[in-house]
């Protein structure tokens, strides 16, 4: 049922169907890329333009070209800053007018992986590591990003801007010219395509070493106060710091391949150039060219490399952005366990029956949880599920949610199998008070409405009154507004039990499951809600995971759960008359009641 460490699994090859996938995004913005890649073609004719005016230019100001008129000479020189001034500008507009699709896709991407994360199962969130689960997002958004830019308008333009000088030079110049050009591209491309396999092993390490000082960052920030309760701070600081050793490892072994590639690069075009200038010399000095195609030939040399420069930083950038994209793909491949079964229709609760017939559960194989266990809650039912830590009181309720599917057995809500119903709809018919209730970063009031979204105001007032929770945000200054810190940490345990509470009030499921619902609550407070829950579970089905017994004894039946089994069953006081286990729970917790009421 593991899905696997799939933050350290890190592929050793690309993945070059990512280009496959951003198909469709191109497909949808058709017009945007055909206008953009218009523009792309008039700065390229621009740049093709410039040295032959150029070369115009210098030749009509040689003493063999003087004859040239006035008017002639700047149209010429008009003519070569429009073309100047159309490369920048079109190159511009494309820029422009392809960066919505870029950013369209990042979104359309971005939320397709925030979907799909929330669709995989329990276990994927169990072994997650959030803070490098959230920068190997974000790297893999911005890569797709510079994917869809550079591999359009920057890789196959610049090999058609090659072949196109390569024809020139070899029509107008002669092969020698043609054959450097050609050379000197192949050596160069080839030299960048090993060199950038050899040192991507480099940016996967910086990778790696990024997203662990980013999770370790993360993961202890989180557990701010524990690292507080235990004055840790020092030893969290040495882990923190040993990570960013790591990274300071990986940057510097980048930052040296880095330097080897671009020596390289350097070195090819220098000598590519220094040979084509040396052959445009001879020819001028003998006579077969005149000096405007010397300058001809040093500006196509220069307008070639600058781009064929720039392509050796897009080829790396292409190979960087693979290396990232890779874990938001390994992501996206990842199947949930629990899956929707093909047309499945929403579930129909209108009786609210729950039935588990012989449901056998493990975590893993060698770990059985549930064995076999057989119960029903009636419509409109309260029944309590009690017993020790471990006997898989809360694996019932992960079940009954589908979190995980049995190992065998059935569940059913009013008949339906809930593997044949679709996961939302079994969802929104169950409403839940956990046993830890964690809030979002937002006003208290806000926090309350999760329940049901598009709540009212007056809808989220109810709710509050009837949790008991509106004497609370009276006393807070900013009241209602009251903003309640990550994951709640400004409120104490019981005041945010008390807004899941209100959470399930507002959402009125005809089905109520309350996981140790007021375990966080003092002795007053506890009697308020159990009061407000037996009235708002009048006309609802229960299902109460307990572990203080004085809560449930008004339960319809108590389920009393044994090393994952069901050993007992009844009403509190038959129960206590049959003086098995749950006799034994029940005194146990008074002995402590009366320990704690009466200390020594």
């Amino acid at each position: 049922m593991r899905h696997g460490n799939f933050e350290e699994e890190t592929g050793r090859s690309y993945n070059w169907q990512v280009l496959s996938h951003l198909w469709p995004f191109l497909k949808e913005s058709r017009r945007r890329v055909l206008l953009a890649l218009l523009c792309l073609l008039l700065a390229k004719g621009a740049v093709i333009v410039i040295p032959f005016l150029l070369k115009h230019l210098v030749d009509s100001l040689d003493t063999a070209g003087a004859q040239l008129s006035v008017w002639a000479l700047a149209g010429l020189v008009l003519a070569y800053g429009g073309a100047r001034f159309s490369n920048v500008f079109f190159g511009e507009l494309r820029d422009t007018i392809f960066g919505r699709v870029t950013e369209r896709a990042m979104r359309r991407v971005g939320l397709q992986v925030f979907r799909h994360v929330h669709a995989l199962d329990l276990d994927f969130h169990l072994n997650r590591r959030t803070g490098g689960l959230a920068r190997d997002i974000e790297r893999g958004t911005t890569g797709i990003s510079f994917l869809m830019r550079f591999f359009i308008f920057n890789i196959a333009p610049t090999l058609f801007e090659i072949a196109v000088v390569a024809v020139i030079l070899l029509t107008n110049y002669g092969a020698s010219f043609a054959v450097i050009t050609l050379l000197s591209v192949f050596v160069y491309g080839l030299f960048s395509l090993r060199a950038t396999e050899w040192r991507t092993q480099f940016v996967r390490e910086m990778n790696e070493a990024d997203s662990a000082s980013n999770t370790r960052a993360v993961d202890s920030l989180m557990n701010f106060e524990t690292v507080k309760y235990f004055t840790n701070e020092e030893f969290e600081a040495r882990r923190y710091d040993e990570e960013l050793a790591r990274w300071e490892l990986a940057r510097r072994r980048n930052r040296l391949s880095l330097f080897g590639l671009n020596g390289g690069q350097a070195l090819i075009i220098a000598v590519a150039q220094t040979a084509m200038i040396g052959l445009a010399g001879a020819g001028v000095r003998n006579g077969e060219m005149t000096l405007g195609d010397f300058i001809l030939i040093n500006q196509f040399m220069i307008q070639l490399f600058l781009p064929l420069n720039f392509l050796g930083f897009v080829f790396r950038e292409i190979k960087g952005s693979l290396a990232n994209i890779e874990k938001l793909f390994e992501l996206l491949a990842v199947k949930p366990v629990v899956i929707d079964r093909r047309d499945a229709p929403d579930i129909k609760v209108e009786r609210g029956e729950i039935r588990f017939d012989a449901v056998s559960f493990a975590y893993a194989p060698e770990r059985p949880i549930l064995k076999g266990v057989s119960f029903t809650v009636a419509p409109g039912e309260k029944v309590a599920v009690v017993g020790p830590s471990g006997a898989g009181k809360s694996t019932l309720v992960k079940l009954l949610f589908r979190f995980y599917d049995p190992v065998s057995g059935l569940i059913t809500i009013d008949g339906q199998d809930i593997r044949s119903v679709t996961q939302a709809s079994l969802r929104r018919g169950i409403g839940i008070v956990p046993q830890d209730t964690v809030l979002f970063n937002d006003s208290l009031f806000e926090n309350v409405r999760y329940g049901k979204p598009d709540a009212s105001d007056e809808e989220v007032e109810d709710a509050i009154r009837l949790a008991h929770l509106d004497q609370f945000i009276a006393s807070l200054p900013e009241g209602r507004a009251t903003l309640v810190g990550e994951r709640g940490l400004k409120l104490s345990g019981g005041e945010k039990q008390r807004v899941a509470i209100a959470r399930t009030l507002l959402k009125r499921p005809p089905i109520l499951v309350f996981d140790e619902a007021t375990s966080s609550l003092d002795s007053k407070s506890e009697r308020a809600i159990l009061a407000a829950l037996r009235e708002i579970s009048a006309d609802h089905t229960s299902l109460v995971i307990a572990h203080r017994l004085s809560t449930i004894i008004d339960a319809d039946r108590i389920l009393v759960l044994q090393d994952g089994q069901v050993v007992e069953q009844g009403r509190h006081r038959e129960l206590l008359e049959q003086d098995g286990h749950y006799a034994e729970l029940w005194q146990a917790q008074q002995k402590q009641r009366d320990a704690q009421d009466h200390p020594h």
